[in-house]
């Protein structure tokens, strides 16, 4: 197999699990989310920053795998 070939199946590979666990994070904390302003409409606001914060930091993660398949993919 040739160097780019195999450099650009790690990049798929890099994106597709890099993202699985920032969706299951953003998954679960909306989730969470949502429950804690059913239980406390009156928290939401509060709620509401700390969930896009939360967001925020899991959606890092995946943009560190876009980095590193795209260093895979024009470096390599």
């Amino acid at each position: 197999m040739e160097p780019k070939v195999a450099a650009l199946i790690a990049a798929g590979f890099c994106m597709g699990i890099g993202s699985i666990g920032p969706a299951i994070a953003i998954g679960n904390l909306v989730g969470k989310a949502l429950e804690g302003i059913a239980r406390q409409p009156e928290a939401s606001g509060q709620i509401n920053t700390a969930m896009f914060i939360g967001i925020a930091f899991a959606e890092a993660i995946s943009l560190y795998a876009l980095v590193v398949a795209f260093l895979l993919i024009f470096v390599a």
